[in-house]
């Protein structure tokens, strides 16, 4: 029997809003049970209209390819039809290795309706796919069968013999590929269309009755290295993301998104595609290479300008790109709701956005172990570049001290204190499927301790200061330093390493290594830093610069101290600023700013107003400027 989609009770505009929903028991508000249901019940209520639309290309002039909600259910039962029929049953995982398009979102729904689906990075290499595959105890692979975006199909082909419970492959082939021109396929791999279009296509075959505490999919943390470690996310876990986003945000069948997000990724897969697609948004797909295409940026405003989306949603480092794609008279009107999470947002890219397009960029905090959503900024709400919005509902938050070891303590702190950030909800993850990696996860009591830094303000919202880990955030992906600091610390010159993240305008942070060198031994910058870079797989991870000092900062308990490592990387590139600024208005040396650190997590910027004469004004608004854009605390002031 279907239920009627998710839709917002009333807006939200405060935290005594969330509390007003809140009033009813949630097993009230939420009786959806599982992804699948959120689908029959869209399919049921949104029949004809449009629930997908794929970009072919990034030219607005082309002709789109479009499903409708009732296709979309119709794809999903086939898909877990043919799964099922594979063998697949509710303990087994369905590995995804696809680029944007529209049967990732059959792989995904029909996947977790037929067993656990397991999307993933295809960035990442053969072995780190090959592990992450073999902890899931992948059944059955679905992967695109093209080598045109990120050799997929061969590398496909390489996993098949490597991981010993993978049974299948499935080939999908790519848009408008003519029938039976991929020619024989190997045994053990198979055209899922073809199968899938012998499927039942208006029930689940199984019968299977999926209970909320069922495990819908393995999602990989960690970015683009470190080891696999495997989150898993129940379906209730799912559900209640995309309901509490669909009350948080308003979104309905009115309104349209564009989703440049990977779907190996929570944030493209659950509050982009999953929320939307539970309200009756419709969910546009641009190319392939999704916002990798540089024709589709190039072309954004002009695609939004055809296509009509009520809301724009993109990392802080596609925002920057988008900065920079001029609007040309495009009506971009459309558009109500800009959002942003994922990794920093620099002050004054938030207001350059603002005061280009007339867009206030709303940000949000999501995370894997909160099935990809865990604080919104809902519309309407305007808060300054760092706030993450208030907590959603039926959820809670608290921000505790750090003990000395710097994890979370059980002391609570007032609002405007800054602690880590600790939280309890519905759409928490059910854990690892290492039990070894909860460990560090939770508090005794049973907090998810997220690692971040923050504070409560005077309306109940998240600010958001820093992080207590040292995971180094590159474009949103996490990069895990002890990667970098392995692959240095071979070189048989390197006494101690230490990697970190120097700020960036465009990507938040790039990896730097600071090294120490044995007695005696000698090695250049450049040496070390080819010899790194060399050893380490993923492209995002390798080091921009290695730095050799003479001592390694420490705590009092013999640890590498790397908030001074973090600061002393920002001096770097704020220097390296104030060169180009003095160069640019022809200050010699004499007259250079003096760069000083200002504690840990900010810096000085010194002008001396003599030395610099008429220039020390143009200098400082360079300087301001310049540095704004930092996702680093800088100061400029004139002596």
């Amino acid at each position: 029997m279907s239920a009627a989609p998710f839709s917002a009770s009333f807006p939200i505009r405060s935290l005594d809003d969330i509390r007003k929903l809140e009033a009813a028991p949630l097993a009230e508000a939420l009786t959806v049970r599982s992804t699948y249901e959120i689908f029959r019940n869209s399919g049921a209520a949104f029949g004809d209209k449009t629930a997908l639309t794929f970009l072919r290309t990034g030219d607005p002039a082309d002709a789109p390819i479009r499903w409708s909600y009732a296709q979309l259910l119709a794809g999903i039962h086939q898909t877990a039809n043919l799964l099922h029929r594979l063998g697949v049953g509710p303990d087994d995982a369905v590995a995804v290795l696809l680029p944007g398009c529209l049967d990732y979102h059959l792989a995904l729904w029909g996947g977790e309706a037929a067993g656990i689906v397991q999307p993933l990075n295809p960035l990442l290499t053969d072995e780190k796919l090959v592990a992450l595959m073999t902890a899931g105890r992948a059944k059955v692979l679905i992967a695109y069968g093209s080598d045109a975006e990120s050799g997929m199909w061969s590398k496909a082909m390489r996993l098949r013999g490597q991981v010993p419970t993978l049974t299948t492959v499935l080939r999908v082939a790519p848009h408008d590929e003519a029938p039976g021109s991929a020619g024989d396929l190997p045994d053990g791999v198979a055209d899922f269309g073809a199968l899938r279009a012998a499927e039942p296509d208006d029930r689940l075959a199984s019968g299977r009755d999926i209970a909320p505490g069922d495990i819908a999919a393995y999602f990989h943390t960690g970015g683009t290295t470190g080891a696999p470690k495997l989150a898993r996310h129940s379906h209730g876990a799912q559900v209640f993301t995309a309901w509490a986003s669909v009350n948080m945000t308003g979104q309905g069948p009115n309104d349209a998104s564009i989703n440049g997000y990977p779907l190996f990724h929570v944030a493209g897969v659950l509050p982009a595609s999953l929320a939307s697609l539970s309200a009756g948004v419709e969910v546009i797909i641009p190319t392939t290479a999704l916002l990798r295409n540089k024709q589709v940026l190039a072309n954004y405003w002009r695609l939004v300008e055809k296509y009509r989306p009520t809301s724009l949603s993109a990392v802080p480092t596609v925002l920057a790109a988008l900065a920079n794609v001029p609007l040309d008279g495009a009506d971009i009107s459309s558009i109500n709701y800009c959002r942003t999470g994922a990794a920093v947002l620099a002050p004054e890219l938030a207001a350059r956005f603002e005061r280009l397009f007339g867009l206030h960029v709303h940000e949000s905090l999501g995370m894997t172990e909160m099935a990809g959503i865990s604080t919104i900024t809902p519309p309407g709400v305007v808060g300054p570049a760092g706030c993450v919005g208030f907590r959603l509902p039926y959820s809670q938050l608290r921000v505790v001290a750090l003990d000395a070891d710097g994890n979370a303590s059980d002391r609570d702190l007032p609002a405007g204190e800054q602690g880590m950030v600790l939280f309890k909800s519905p759409n928490l993850f059910s854990g690892f499927v290492d039990p070894a990696d909860n460990a560090k996860a939770f508090t005794a009591d049973g907090w998810l301790a997220t690692g971040d830094l923050g504070w409560i303000d005077g309306e109940g919202r998240l600010n958001l200061s820093g992080r207590s880990k040292d995971l180094i955030i590159r474009s949103g992906h996490n990069i895990d330093p002890k990667v970098i600091e392995d692959a240095l610390g071979a070189h048989p010159a390197v006494q101690l390493c230490a990697a970190v993240g120097a700020p960036d305008a465009y990507a938040g942070e790039l990896p730097v290594v600071f090294a120490t060198l044995n007695p005696g031994a000698s090695a250049s910058e450049a040496e070390l830093l080819e010899f790194a870079a060399a050893r380490v797989d993923e492209a995002p991870a390798k080091p921009r610069s290695v730095i050799v000092i003479e001592s390694m900062p420490m705590t009092n308990v013999g640890k590498i101290y790397k908030p001074e490592l973090r600061a002393m990387a920002a001096r770097r590139v704020a220097e390296a600023m104030v060169g180009e600024a003095c160069a640019a208005l022809g200050l010699d040396a004499a007259a250079r700013p003096l760069v000083e650190a200002d504690g840990d997590n900010a810096l000085k910027v010194r002008i001396d107003a003599t030395a610099a004469g008429a220039q020390a004004e143009p200098l400082r608004q360079q300087l301001q400027q310049a540095l704004g854009r930092l996702p680093f605390k800088t100061q400029v002031v004139l002596r």
